[in-house]
């Protein structure tokens, strides 16, 4: 039995054709409607020349037709390689030389930073560039006319294998370089089953996602609801206001976001708990969302919150919504088939309670890094995956995360976790949030900076806060030496919060 992703659709248009399957803005698409869309598309590309194993990026934000393309190319077995829209003109090009792409498809927002770089992209012919939105523009096919021309019907005589390639998403480059990542249709299917398990999703489940799709997170909502033939609404971009109204109109009951988000949506002035009764899973993504925002949700929307620690590269723990009153601090376990160990720098397995790096398998494991054999071979060791977090287990098995073992910071000899000094900075009621980092420091070897942003009736200043939090914090090591005060944290697509830049930043000016 062959796992193909894009035959979901197929399945889905034969045997409930009626049923609601996409809300993206005015749009309201049944199966049967969305799946002869995917179809005219994936006969399109086909025509084109695209055939199986071929890569086709996207340089797309939300839309329906990036979905489009996601199912399309599945059921094609061309690998799709989605693309931030951050991206400037010398990074674009690296990524779309790496992926091998012979094809892009964008839109008419990213069309000047594409032509920049268009005539060092001789792997794709001139007539492979594809415009999704008007106007039309010189050098480019329009999307919508080539699809119009295409048949409706399923493409035929395609086999896909369980180890054929889906996508290559590359990693959001926090702490460097993106690299190429590298998922299967059968892990693509690992995640619809498992997750849809996790986070008790149903067929009768309304799914809203108001995040970037490029983000690997957004697979985590996304393939569940196609793989139960669920119903899934698309924002195209994050607006807490239009978010709580929408979960309010269309009673959604599940949704996974990143903790700028989270936050955004409880300090929205139409926050309210009625507007989001019909919310079944919140779940937090992407980065750890601090303690005392965690307790605020939980207070106005008990019995809701789920959080998830995972990697791109295939290994996550998930805490239940049943278990956060007892374990609020954790991140969870690892669901069914998937294994943890928690290792020190020996490679040997440390006792509860101690930290160590944290070391993962499970049926979502990448089988590697696109090209980069030696990366792979450094980061999927006899068949576990080594994280590079650090983090430590309970008694019961529950994972606690402690930092990225590169953001650590070493202060005297003496091991500086940032994570614990963001934990006490924004209990402060003027900060809404918080990012610690390391600088360079000649006597201790390096000392810890606070970047923050306020809330809206915040007006401290940086020595009053760097005052407050050195008299909060649990020991001298975790004194901060320098606090900035921010409008707003520099963010790559998925929301992460990008220290490395603001580092950088920060030494340039000293």
């Amino acid at each position: 039995m062959h796992m193909n992703i894009g035959s979901l659709l197929t399945r889905h248009a034969r045997y409930q054709p009626d049923k609601l399957a996409l809300v993206f803005e005015d749009n309201r698409l049944t199966y049967r409607e969305y799946n002869q869309n995917i179809n005219r598309l994936a006969n399109t590309l086909l025509d084109m020349g695209i055939r199986k194993g071929d890569k086709v990026a996207t340089l797309l934000p939300n839309c329906m037709e990036l979905l489009e393309i996601y199912w399309a190319i599945g059921k094609i077995g061309a690998v799709v390689v989605p693309l931030s829209t951050l991206l400037l003109g010398k990074g674009l090009k690296s990524l779309l030389t790496d992926s091998e792409a012979v094809m892009v498809i964008t839109y008419s927002g990213f069309t000047d930073t594409l032509d920049e770089i268009r005539e060092d992209l001789t792997a794709i012919p001139p007539d492979r560039f594809l415009l999704v939105d008007g106007p039309e523009r010189s050098g480019y096919q329009d999307y919508h006319v080539l699809k119009a021309q295409a048949s409706n019907l399923d493409p035929q005589g395609i086999e896909i294998t369980n180890d054929d390639i889906f996508n290559i998403i590359y990693s959001s480059g926090t702490t460097g370089q993106p690299t190429g990542i590298i998922h299967t249709h059968y892990i693509r299917s690992m995640y619809c089953s498992h997750l849809a398990a996790s986070f008790r999703m149903t067929p009768e489940s309304i799914f809203i996602h108001t995040g970037s799709i490029v983000f690997n997170g957004a697979f985590v909502t996304l393939l569940p609801s196609i793989f139960l033939g669920a119903t899934f609404v698309l924002h195209r971009q994050f607006d807490a206001e239009a978010f709580i109204e929408t979960v309010r109109k269309e009673k959604a009951t599940h949704v996974i976001m990143v903790p700028a988000q989270i936050i955004g949506v409880m300090h929205s002035k139409k926050f309210s708990p009625e507007a989001l009764s019909s919310l079944e899973m919140i779940c937090n993504v992407g980065a750890p969302l601090h303690q005392e925002h965690k307790d605020e949700l939980n207070k106005h929307l008990p019995d809701r919150f789920y959080d998830l620690y995972g990697l791109t590269e295939g290994f996550l723990t998930i805490l239940d919504k049943k278990d956060f009153k007892a374990k609020p601090g954790s991140v969870g376990v690892p669901p069914p088939f998937f294994e943890m160990r928690i290792e020190d720098d020996n490679r040997k397995e440390v006792p509860v309670g101690e930290v160590g790096e944290i070391v993962g398998r499970g049926p979502i494991l990448m089988p590697g890094y696109f090209k980069q054999p030696d990366l792979t071979k450094e980061t999927i060791i006899d068949g576990w995956l080594y994280t590079g977090d650090m983090g430590y287990v309970d008694e019961d098995g529950f994972l606690y995360l402690v930092d990225r073992k590169k953001d650590m910071i070493i202060s005297g000899g003496v091991n500086v976790y940032p994570r614990d000094i963001e934990e006490i900075i924004v209990q402060h009621p003027g900060v809404l949030e918080a990012a610690v980092y390391g600088i360079p420091n000649e006597k201790w070897g390096e000392s810890p900076v606070a970047a923050v942003t306020l809330t809206q009736a915040g007006t401290l200043t940086g020595d009053e806060l760097k005052e407050w939090i050195n008299r909060h914090v649990s020991a001298k090591f975790q004194r901060v030496h320098h606090v900035i005060i921010m409008k707003e944290f520099p963010r790559n697509i998925a929301g992460k919060i990008l220290k490395r830049v603001m580092r950088e930043e920060f030494v340039a000016k000293i």
